[in-house]
């Protein structure tokens, strides 16, 4: 595999499993000096036992591992301040945190939408505010993890549905007011991925057979199916690609909603 990433410090949150532990791994095996973000050491060391075995990898030394909520933006800001103390520059950073709330608006609590809020938007928002400075000197670039249920309604599901608009409209904004500087910011948009976040609708064939019935590939996604994309707008490959969220969805998005007659 390409070593794209070679020499490039490279930040991933919710590295520690599902569409996150995909990311490292792949950014592993194309060179990258990683830091795996998580509130969790044992799954984030569970991470790095699977990254390569390649000696044109230096593996102690090309890895960090820090434990951080991103929504306490303290916390962020320490995270961001030893990322560069250890590796010097920031050249990709990965927002793929996230957190589930589903209900409608009649059943949350404030509690439930303030930590939809704070994990997928506010801490997306803290961690680009903290890292910005030293993208914009290494001229690097971010890929904000979002959602098709940013680009669209969901039954049962408005706080997270509401968070994921805020991170695709957060992306453009940040793509337009620091192109100039020399920095890309980009989103992938999934839909339903195979990782513990959709658990309720994998074990569950009725639901599943009804998003398969939406989904014109006729399947659901791997976090690998993900992290592809992700790497592909991180690399120079996409030098000439922002403010763009690119639904890696299987064609779901492509609908009207009606359904096949």
């Amino acid at each position: 595999m390409m070593k794209r990433f070679k020499e490039k410090t490279v930040i991933i949150t919710g590295a520690g499993s599902g569409i996150g532990r995909a990311t490292a791994i792949r950014f592993a095996k194309e060179g990258a000096r990683l830091v795996l973000v998580g509130r969790t050491a044992e799954t984030l060391e569970e991470t790095v036992r699977q990254f390569p075995q390649d000696p044109t990898w230096i593996h102690s030394e090309n890895y960090q591992i820090i434990t951080c909520d991103i929504s306490q933006q303290h916390q962020v800001r320490a995270m961001i301040d030893h990322v560069l103390k250890k590796f010097e520059h920031i050249d990709v950073l990965v927002n793929n945190a996230g957190k589930a709330v589903q209900g409608k608006i009649t059943e949350l609590s404030a509690e439930d939408w303030q930590s939809a809020m704070d994990v997928n938007l506010n801490g997306t928002f803290y961690v680009c505010q903290a890292a910005m400075p030293a993208l914009i000197k290494s001229k690097g670039n971010i890929i904000n993890v979002s959602s098709v249920s940013g680009m669209g309604g969901d039954w049962n599901m408005a706080a997270y549905n509401a968070a994921k608009a805020g991170v695709t409209n957060l992306t453009r904004t940040l793509a337009m007011d620091h192109g100039r500087d020399g920095v890309r910011v980009n989103a992938v948009s999934p839909s339903v991925t195979k990782t513990n976040m959709t658990t309720k609708i994998q074990d569950n064939e009725e639901k599943t057979d009804k998003f398969l019935a939406r989904c014109p590939l006729g399947r659901l996604a791997t976090p690998e199916d993900i992290a592809a994309a992700i790497t592909f707008l991180a690399s120079e490959d996409a030098a000439m690609i922002t403010g763009v969220d690119l639904p890696v969805d299987g064609g779901v998005s492509a609908s009207n909603g009606q359904p096949q007659f």
